[in-house]
């Protein structure tokens, strides 16, 4: 990863997230499984400008999926993790691993 390309807590878990929704990570499931698994309410202006920040780093795609009934007609944008995204998460874990070595108790709740 370059220099200056580091993940921030919320980009972090925003990757985790669409890691693990894999094709149905449109914006809404997003938000969604981000207040269920990580307890966190997320504006959607957070979220957008979150999302297109990690287009712009490289580390994000978006694609449009068909129209559905449901929204009227309009389609929704889908996003996957590039491998470059794929390679930051795992670059933040393995540093958040090293900095929690031998915190184990410390950080058990």
């Amino acid at each position: 990863m370059a220099p200056g390309n580091f993940l921030g807590e919320f980009e972090h878990a925003l990757l985790l997230t669409i890691l693990q929704l894999e094709d149905t990570a449109h914006a809404i499931r997003i938000r969604e499984h981000l207040a269920t698994r990580a307890e966190r309410s997320v504006s959607r202006g957070a979220l957008y400008a979150t999302l297109e920040r990690l287009v712009r780093k490289g580390f994000l795609t978006w694609s449009v999926d068909e129209a559905v009934p449901g929204r009227g007609g309009l389609a929704r944008r889908r996003f996957e993790v590039t491998p470059a995204g794929l390679d930051a998460v795992r670059t933040s874990q393995r540093i958040i691993n090293r900095l929690s070595d031998g915190l184990e108790e410390a950080l058990r709740s």
